[in-house]
């Protein structure tokens, strides 16, 4: 039986200045069906999914929404039209608690002759909260007390609990840890099985596969094909989102080649309250060093403890000279880069140009007796970000503006650009495309031959195991197992460790 069609969208349209992010997309998606939406970076996946949810207005074209046509003006307005989006990054608000995120906008129910009775709220919000799972998570404290991965499983509440008629989930999974994975698959699910509809956005195409009914393609702004996800593999996926086969080399192929002994970083003892418990280890020169975990195991603040971002650290991060780290501007200094695995609020300044975000680290270097001179940054940052061969209008263009997958090479691009030595990657490739992925594992293997040295954290088991020299598993704060590059080495050796 035919399912009946609950989105059109015709001839949808939208430009920022000279760049045409969706071109003349029309398609159609069914009641009770998880429809999948993939594309590499750039090609117009989220900004056609944030001008359905009211983030972007319209350029041209129609939605219609179960036989009506859509006017809407904002996110409130597609709130109300049974739409809701939980995005790629953060989509929680600093400054307000828990239950004052999870109602916002729809706060009506707890006002009474204009006072709000937080009471009420913080009540009403944790029965949700508990009602998901998320029990561990208080509606009544304030929302920056929780990690990036708690927040967002705030946010999934405050886009499901009113049972939109379509839920758009854009690049979600990649924030989340396997637990939070399962349970948000669980809620895709149920969405589907009453007969509502997700719309999916990952660039983990196994994900897609496993998890859709069917998908969509886009292509630099363009619809290319629809198909079910039943009769296709990873690599037809592939095909389609690049209009041609993509090469074999992915990770890295050697192995036995020997790390030099030179020892360029020294962690000795670094504990952070609630998070890192006596963790020692050395890295080399030319060596990728991975961590891997499951949430909370610390491996994340084993970052931010190395580029002194962690202000209550104890122990001692030393360089090879004798140096220690123990804050930001002594890393940068002494050639020590940092990317967060929350990009937008830690690793980019989002409403700034893309060429003062790649020149922040490197103004000493470029200025004269003192002064900065606005076409020599303009020429820095242009190199920089052609280097990394990043898709922009020009380095005036503000970083948000971009797709996750450019903003993470104005990430890099900045990095390089300072010649950092020490690049201390939290989860390099979250929320790109698998061309993206393709080159910064390239570039990665490039430093390493160049002698420079990356810690790699990463969430993603194939990515440690394809990448590093050696990996690190982190257990309740603490290195729980330590392992060799082999080509022998398989994912549940790493699991055994992890729990």
């Amino acid at each position: 039986m035919e399912k009946k069609t609950l989105l059109k969208a015709e001839h949808i349209d939208k430009r920022f200045g000279i760049t045409h992010a969706v071109n003349d997309v029309s398609l159609e998606i069914a009641a009770g069906e998880i429809r999948g939406l993939i594309g590499e970076n750039g090609s117009g996946k989220s900004t056609f999914c944030q001008m359905l949810c009211g983030i972007y207005t319209i350029g041209g074209g129609t939605f219609t929404l179960d036989g009506k046509e859509l006017h809407i003006r904002n996110q409130v307005d597609a709130n109300n039209a049974g739409i809701a989006i939980i995005v790629q990054e953060m989509g929680t608000l600093s400054g307000l608690t828990v239950a004052e995120n999870i109602y916002l906008g729809h706060e009506e129910p707890f006002m009474h002759t204009g006072i709000k009775d937080s009471r009420a709220m913080n009540r009403e919000a944790q029965k949700l909260l508990d009602s998901y799972g998320f029990g561990r998570i208080k509606a009544g404290v304030m929302i920056d007390h929780y990690n990036f991965e708690d927040r967002k499983l705030v946010e999934i509440v405050k886009a499901t609990y009113m049972k939109p008629k379509i839920l758009v989930i854009d690049e979600t999974t990649t924030a989340l840890s396997q637990n939070g994975r399962l349970e948000l698959y669980k809620i895709m699910d149920a969405v589907r099985a009453d007969g509502r509809t997700v719309i999916f956005i990952s660039h983990d195409l196994g994900e897609v596969l496993a998890h859709t009914d069917t998908v969509s393609v886009l292509r630099d702004g363009e619809y290319i094909d629809t198909v079910n996800a039943s009769e296709v593999t990873e690599d037809d996926l592939k095909r389609l989102m690049v209009g041609r086969e993509i090469g074999t080399a992915y990770y890295r192929t050697d192995y036995g080649q020997p790390v030099s002994e030179e020892v360029v970083l020294t962690v000795d003892g670094v504990s952070v309250p609630g998070e890192l418990d006596g963790i020692s280890f050395e890295l080399h020169k030319g060596e990728i060093l991975g961590f891997g975990g499951l949430s909370e195991c610390g491996m994340h603040e084993v970052g931010k403890a190395i580029f002194g971002a962690s202000w209550d650290r104890k122990g001692t991060v030393r360089l090879a000279d004798g140096t220690e780290i123990n804050d930001i501007p002594t890393a940068i200094s002494h050639s020590i880069a940092y990317a967060s695995k929350d990009r937008d609020n830690e690793s980019i300044i989002l409403n700034e140009s893309i060429r003062n975000n790649i020149v922040l680290p490197s103004l000493e270097n470029l200025s004269s007796h003192g002064l900065l001179n606005g076409r020599k940054l303009t020429r820095f940052a242009d190199e920089q970000a052609k280097n990394m061969q990043t898709k922009m209008q020009n380095v005036g263009q503000f970083v948000s503006d971009l797709s996750g997958g450019n903003k993470q090479k104005v990430v890099l691009a900045r990095w390089l650009g300072k010649g950092s030595d020490i690049l201390v990657l939290d989860s390099p490739t979250r929320g790109i495309d698998v061309k993206v992925k393709q080159a910064i594992y390239g570039l990665m293997a490039e430093l390493k031959t160049q002698g420079r040295s990356i810690i790699m954290i990463s969430e993603e088991i194939p990515e440690l195991l394809g990448m590093a020299d050696r990996i690190f598993i982190m257990k309740d704060g603490r290195i729980n197992g330590e392992f060799s590059r082999d080509p022998d080495l398989g994912e549940e050796d790493l699991i055994k460790k992890m729990v």
